[in-house]
C-alpha cells in the first residue's frame, strides 16, 4: 500500500509543480508557449519534459539545455517503463 501511495505522488509531483508554477509565473509559461493547448497536452503525457522546457525555452534551447530536457524525457518514459513492469509482476 505504501508503496503505491508513493509512487502516486511521484507521478502527479511534476504536474502539480507545472500547475503551481503557472499560476505564480504565467509570463514564463505564456512566453514559451504560444496557445494553451501544447502544455496540457505536454502535462498529460510528459510531465517532466513540459516542466523541463517551461524552465530553459524563454531563453532559446542550447548547449545543456538539450541535456536537462533528455534526462526529463529518461524520467518520463522511465515512469511508464516501469509501471508496466510492475503491473506484469501481479
Amino acid at each position: 500500500m505504501g508503496c503505491c501511495l508513493f509512487a502516486s505522488m511521484l507521478a502527479g509531483a511534476p504536474r502539480v509543480a507545472f500547475l503551481i508554477y503557472w499560476l505564480f509565473r504565467p509570463g514564463r509559461v505564456n512566453a514559451t508557449f504560444d496557445t494553451i493547448f501544447w502544455p496540457i497536452v505536454g502535462v498529460l503525457f510528459l510531465p517532466w519534459v513540459t516542466l523541463m522546457y517551461v524552465f530553459v525555452a524563454p531563453n532559446g534551447v542550447v548547449g545543456f539545455d538539450w541535456l536537462w530536457l533528455g534526462i526529463a524525457l529518461a524520467i518520463d518514459i522511465g515512469s511508464y517503463v516501469g509501471g508496466g513492469t510492475a503491473n506484469q509482476r501481479r
